[in-house]
């Protein structure tokens, strides 16, 4: 049997492949046939005993329960060590019941994954009151690396205008994007949002002349767009030069590219943590350089004795 393996849900199969030619492996689907009722079968490849499970968990229900029956014929043929690769981890953001007999859908992701794999490598997760990943996660390794690199270097290469000034949506952002601007040596500022609803947002601006200056929206999500929308036109209001923007998990639907531009948006990018037509930015390095010790027969830090 291979000592390390990778396998793959449908849809993440061209960012797989990536990362399986920097680990020196190949990328092999898990097929999935769906029943006429809905129910789905899932069948795995000849696994190895590391086997690397590569799934980006937008549109996540399906993927779940396509990733309990792929876990189950891998351990059940061979695998002994199980790892999940998933650039976007679903369910992150309910941490805490906000109402009355709501469900804590973090808390029952972080049981359900933590039963079925041995290590969770995931990317800028949407983590608000809990600090660190590994609290998700009882009892195996999990690593929430940042985009930030990748991010930065694509930046580089691109040529940024030096005038630029990084613009964070949210109190939240203020350490990522204060991060970028320092890889980068440009200007940053973060503005301040409401959330009035799922797609409502109110944006105040910072208080500091932005007039003619190049903006570069940074923002960890977007799902709505709402966040984005409302920044832009504001920006264009108080007359800044050109307004772009760059996302870690592009989760918005292709056509709100159209309403971006209509809001004064030039151009947005996002990693392929989630596969998309926006995607300009792979993590296929960032991914490889944490999977070294897997190569190497080495556990993770934090599970060793």
């Amino acid at each position: 049997m291979h000592k390390i393996g990778l396998q793959c849900l449908p849809d993440s199969l061209d960012a797989a492949t990536r990362l399986a030619s920097r680990l020196g492996v190949a990328a092999e689907p898990i097929a999935l046939h769906r029943f006429p009722d809905g129910e789905l079968r899932a069948t795995v490849s000849p696994p190895a005993s590391t086997t690397i499970i590569y799934a980006s968990l937008n549109q996540p229900n399906e993927k779940l329960i396509s990733l309990l029956f792929a876990a189950e014929a891998l351990r059940r043929n061979g695998t002994s060590r199980l790892i999940l690769v998933a650039p976007y981890l679903c369910y992150m953001r309910q941490d805490a019941a906000f109402q009355p007999f709501e469900a804590v859908s973090q808390k029952v992701i972080g049981n359900l994954l933590s039963g079925i794999v041995d290590r969770v490598i995931t990317v800028d997760a949407h983590l608000h009151r809990t600090k660190d990943i590994r609290n998700v996660f009882s009892g195996i390794a999990a690593d929430d690396l940042s985009a930030m690199p990748a991010i930065a270097s694509h930046l580089q290469a691109s040529g940024l205008d030096p005038a630029t000034i990084l613009l964070g949506p949210d109190e939240e952002s203020r350490a990522w994007v204060s991060k970028l601007a320092g890889h980068l040596g440009v200007a940053f500022a973060v503005a301040k949002k409401t959330r009035q609803g799922d797609q409502s947002v109110r944006i105040t601006l910072p208080d500091q002349d932005l007039g003619g200056r190049p903006i570069l929206l940074v923002d960890d999500i977007v799902s709505s767009g709402g966040t984005l929308t409302t920044c832009a036109r504001m920006l264009k209001s108080a007359g800044v030069g050109t307004i772009d923007a760059i996302v870690t998990h592009a989760l918005f639907p292709a056509d709100q590219t159209e309403e971006f531009a209509r809001a004064g948006i030039r151009s947005i990018r996002s990693t392929d943590s989630v596969r998309h037509p926006t995607n300009a930015i792979p993590l296929d390095a960032t991914l490889a350089d944490a999977l070294r010790d897997e190569l190497n027969d080495r556990q993770p830090k934090e599970l060793q004795p």
